[in-house]
């Protein structure tokens, strides 16, 4: 009992961060009906610049308290931001026109060249770092097992809470959150209305890409150590929990985050953890064959 509450503890804090890379996958669908194969690298890159301005921090000796978190973690949402509006620029805004394979092709070489930049950029090996949040909290001790909680697993809760709260509010209370509505139901005749169409989608890229590394900075925290390569896998299992939950349901998305994120915990506890992926995406195969709208998600309606 106690090991299995320590996993889904842990299960939870691994679904946050899938959940919040998730949003972004499920935002640019809702919009543009199309999937952004780059977002995992996008993620990836939030990770390596939440790195670079911790070292920049510690070299001045500022790497110290909550304040100094948290600059990391607008940093690190700035300048991602800056790669979401660009990968719109330059891998979708030019072929929005075009036949529907287009952006998708060109969305994994983003994708690719991201990867390689990265790698060539901050080299190929794992980049570690010593725990900034320390700390944990007994929660109960039974059966020889000692259930904790760590004070980063719920600085990542916290987080990603607050983050998804103020998120639901721009999407449903502002201006900016009715044009996404808008072309998210009809892009054209939204843009008829006066709706700034091409200006909405590069602000929902670049808010996607937010997300992403608040996701990165989290994951950073976490597990202590990066690569060029985390985006990869961390993308594909953020699209199987957006389908999951439905793609195009924000909430959704979420709650996919959280399944898989358990499914990978419990796994990985009760089984062979060589297998944790292979777990993850026979979820997908099974909700693409048996429920192909997902949990949350609603079946599209085609405009004539």
């Amino acid at each position: 009992m106690a090991y299995a509450l320590q996993q889904l503890i842990n299960g939870v804090a691994l679904g946050m961060i899938y959940g919040l890379i998730a949003v972004g996958y499920t935002m640019v669908y809702g919009i543009i009906g199309m999937i952004n194969f780059a977002h995992g690298d996008i993620f990836m890159i939030g990770a390596f610049i939440s790195l670079i301005t911790i070292v920049l921090l510690a070299s001045g000796g500022m790497m110290e308290g909550a304040g100094a978190i948290l600059l990391v973690l607008l940093v690190s949402m700035a300048v991602t931001g800056l790669y979401g509006w660009s990968v719109e620029r330059i891998a979708y805004r030019p072929l929005r026109g075009s036949f529907r394979l287009a952006p998708l092709i060109s969305a994994i070489g983003m994708s690719i060249v991201l990867q390689n930049y990265v790698q060539v950029a901050q080299g190929a090996r794992g980049k570690p770092i010593e725990p900034l949040v320390r700390g944990n909290i007994e929660l109960w001790h039974g059966d020889g097992f000692a259930v904790n909680v760590s004070t980063m697993q719920i600085v990542i809760v916290v987080v990603t809470l607050a983050v998804l709260a103020i998120f639901t509010w721009l999407v449903t209370r502002t201006p900016l959150g009715r044009a996404m509505r808008a072309c998210e139901q009809d892009r054209k005749m939204a843009g008829l209305l006066g709706i700034d169409t091409d200006r909405t989608i590069s602000v929902t890229f670049v808010i996607g890409a937010a997300l992403a590394a608040v996701a990165g900075t989290m994951y950073l925290l976490r597990y202590g150590v990066i690569d060029f390569y985390i985006g990869f896998l961390a993308g594909v299992k953020a699209f199987t929990a957006a389908v999951l939950g439905g793609i195009g349901s924000l909430p959704g998305a979420v709650l996919g985050g959280l399944l898989i994120g358990l499914i990978e915990t419990f796994w990985s506890a009760y089984f062979s953890v060589q297998y944790k992926d292979v777990a993850t995406f026979s979820i997908l195969i099974l909700t693409l064959i048996f429920l192909p709208t997902g949990l949350l998600g609603r079946a599209e309606v085609e405009k004539v």
